[in-house]
């Protein structure tokens, strides 16, 4: 990135302007500082503590060092719906891990995957995350800056996020708030409950289509648990079909807890273009509604 200094910013120091004007966290500064050429005043190296002038040209490499990734490249087929030199947005299959995982050493994940498409090792910057079992749209930053940028935004209307679910049975009421905390369950390394000293978290639902026990829900999270759709959806009695960790395995209609994160709407972090994406449902959730469409 390269800023001509303002008349604004004349006399403030080069970790001033990266901290308070680009947001640059202060683990990138720190990594900033000890990469040779990372910084450059009017083209030659500069430390942070130097005072700024109008006029003055600040280059900074936000890229990040090539090699640093750590995960292994697998060739995969991967659906991305939007890329640019900043960050990209898979159409995530299932089961599909994001991460590698003692639970399944060897796996190859969309981690390994996105290796191999983005090439040259290159560190893997998810800014949400979707479980193993959810498909849809997930937001994955190509440098540790566009990330930090981006988690900021996260749950707030500049980062928007839609998912659908299948649940079974139905809520008390078409459209609703679940606002219980979700903490660790007492003796499991994965599952979450719901629990009065446990964090805050905001769900929102409404109901899109019924057809006999099983309703078709849109589901807004205003908040960032682990698993926070499938706890909230079991605490109010409609778990989602198939969920065998909060509601009851069901292989013989859908493998997986039905679940897909359907529409994505954010503010590009340098642009600030408006970037709306959507999905829609996979085979294996649509047939349980085959005459139901999207607005």
């Amino acid at each position: 990135m390269t800023i001509t200094i303002t008349a604004a910013q004349d006399g403030r120091t080069v970790r001033g302007v990266l901290r308070q004007d680009l947001l640059v966290s202060a683990t990138l500064l720190g990594r900033l500082k000890r990469r040779e050429g990372a910084l450059l005043l009017n083209g030659a190296p500069v430390f942070t503590n130097a005072l700024l002038r109008a006029g003055d040209v600040l280059t900074v490499d936000l890229s990040d060092p090539a090699g640093a990734g750590g995960v292994p490249p697998v060739p995969m087929e991967l659906e991305i719906p939007y890329e640019d030199e900043d960050l990209l947005v898979v159409n995530k299959a299932a089961p599909l891990a994001v991460h590698p995982s003692s639970f399944a050493p060897g796996e190859p994940t969309l981690a390994n995957g996105l290796a191999h498409y983005l090439g040259g090792g290159r560190p893997f910057h998810p800014v949400s995350r979707l479980d193993r079992g959810t498909t849809g749209l997930m937001t994955v930053a190509k440098s540790q800056y566009i990330h930090n940028l981006l988690r900021q935004e996260l749950h707030t209307d500049r980062f928007y996020r839609e998912y659908r679910g299948i649940a079974l049975g139905a809520p008390p009421a078409e459209t609703g708030r679940i606002d219980l905390p979700i903490a660790r369950a007492e003796g499991s390394p994965i599952k979450r409950c719901t629990e009065s000293g446990g964090a805050e978290a905001l769900t929102e639902y409404q109901v899109l289509c019924r057809r006999g026990e099983l309703t078709l829900l849109r589901l807004t999270p205003r908040t960032g648990r682990t698993h926070q759709l499938r706890v909230h959806l079991a605490a109010i009695g409609c778990p989602l079909l198939g969920d065998w960790l909060y509601g009851t395995e069901d292989t013989e209609r859908i493998g997986r807890p039905a679940l897909h994160a359907a529409l994505l709407r954010l503010r590009h972090p340098l642009t600030g273009e408006a970037l709306s994406l959507a999905a829609a449902l996979p085979a294996d959730m649509a047939r349980f509604f085959p005459d139901w469409r999207e607005d």
